[in-house]
């Protein structure tokens, strides 16, 4: 139930940044008993923002949190998490990470291993389907949100 409730959370945050005109990436963060505390998605594009990825926006959208709330929480994210989401991940020592698709991209799923949190990759097709279409329509967007260059 969990997984589910949290993965919807991130699916239909990736869609509204879809809907948006953004980079079409949700997440949710999920507490030990099922809560969502927080959900967001991806809004550099539409706030001209250089760091408001979805996990940032969904941790920020949770608000200021005890420690040990988020050592028993789950990000769930549609895309594998980059080196700053991937970093915020283990700078709260968060319990989980659930990954809709890495297909599309792959960030730092090692390294959250290495500091013991568990990583479970769904291969999402609707998630890899949001990624495609987007990465065909707007790839300078896409590379510039990597930090790639075009």
């Amino acid at each position: 139930m969990e997984t589910e409730l949290g993965f919807k959370a991130a699916l239909a945050e990736a869609q509204k940044g879809s809907d948006e005109g953004g980079v079409p990436i949700g997440a949710a963060l999920v507490n030990a008993d099922g809560k969502v505390l927080g959900r967001g998605h991806n809004m550099r594009i539409q706030r001209s923002s250089a760091t408001l990825h979805a996990e940032i926006s969904a941790l920020e959208n949770a608000g200021r949190l005890p420690a040990a709330v988020y050592r028993g929480a789950t990000m769930y994210t549609t895309l594998s998490p980059c080196d700053m989401c991937t970093g915020a991940c283990v700078m709260y020592k968060v319990k989980r990470v659930v990954i809709g698709e890495n297909k599309t991209f792959v960030g730092g799923e090692d390294y959250l291993k290495e500091k013991g949190i568990e990583v479970v990759v769904l291969q999402n097709k609707e998630c890899q389907e949001l990624m495609k279409k987007f990465i065909k329509e707007k790839p300078d967007d896409w590379n510039e949100d990597i930090g790639e260059d075009g």
